[in-house]
């Protein structure tokens, strides 16, 4: 009796040294009150690692990566608190606040504060890849979500004359077909199709894909270098089989996002395209100017 209710999450790391100190990250309980709904003060302690490219990102995707594990409703401290906690200027952290509003990570409501809420489900993508390029599988299961996969068509084909043009293919050529329907928590969110040589790829035609991404399957087995993407997004509409697989109606909106992989020297590894439920869905690119 008299104790603060605490909530463990295990995946809350901070180091007790501050935003200057270098000490390992350690687990902790998380003191919460019931009550209010608020975090105490420390819980958001600021472990962003210094990254390049702008202040106000790093402290957006801590704070990202921080919410994601909040029960909804969960109030954030007052700005001047994380200011403080984050070393930055209000005009630093509105900003980073800013993007996770639009995300939907987080609500502004007048007289109460800024409280978790749970986005759309996110298919994201970052159109500089000053990170990496990272298929939808490894992405959405960093957020935390249960991604499941269902092999739809898995076979060596001809190159049909499209996809023979965006991976620079000549003559007969042969390539590795992949359609995958993509689910997220159990909701179907979109079908992907893959498009790979097979003289470069041969074992993708017999890899099992209902686990895991296929660029991470790409790496492992041939240690392929998926230096830069293009992307094309556009809309489209469903299909009746389509539609029967993400559970939406015939003549459905869909977003299409078409995307050519290659390696350093700009040779084609992978075309696909996804065609996902925009209810459920969004596109993200974050682009990088000049290393600002």
């Amino acid at each position: 009796m008299g104790e603060r209710p605490t909530i463990r999450h295990d995946v809350l790391m901070y180091p007790a040294t501050g935003v200057s100190g270098q000490s390992p990250p350690s687990v902790t309980d998380v003191s919460y009150d019931m009550t209010t709904r608020r975090l105490a003060i420390p819980y958001l302690w600021p472990v962003v690692n210094p990254v390049a490219g702008p202040k106000y990102l790093a402290v957006r995707e801590h704070l990202r990566r921080r919410v994601t594990a909040l029960p909804e409703l969960t109030l954030l401290p007052p700005e001047p608190v994380l200011c403080a906690e984050y070393g930055v200027s209000r005009i630093t952290l509105r900003r980073a606040v800013d993007g996770l509003v639009a995300d939907g990570h987080l609500v502004r409501e007048q007289g109460r504060g800024t409280y978790v809420t749970r986005p759309a489900i996110r298919h994201e993508y970052r159109e500089s890849f000053v990170h990496r390029i990272a298929g939808f599988s490894s992405v959405m299961s960093e957020q935390g979500a249960q991604v499941g996969t269902k092999v739809l068509t898995q076979r060596i084909v001809p190159a049909p004359a499209g996809v023979a043009v965006e991976l620079s293919l000549e003559g007969a050529a042969d390539v590795v077909e992949l359609e995958r329907l993509r689910s997220v928590d159990g909701e179907p969110n979109h079908v992907a199709h893959s498009f790979l040589p097979a003289t470069m790829f041969p074992r993708a035609a017999e890899e099992d894909f209902g686990h895991g991404s296929l660029y991470d399957f790409l790496r492992r087995e041939y240690a392929a270098d998926l230096a830069h993407a293009r992307i094309v997004v556009d809309v489209g509409t469903a299909a009746p089989d389509e539609a029967d697989l993400l559970r939406i109606v015939a003549g459905s909106p869909l977003l299409v996002v078409r995307t050519t992989v290659r390696d350093s020297g700009g040779r084609p590894l992978v075309h696909s395209f996804s065609r996902l439920r925009p209810d459920v869905s969004q596109v993200e690119f974050e682009v990088s100017v000049g290393g600002r």
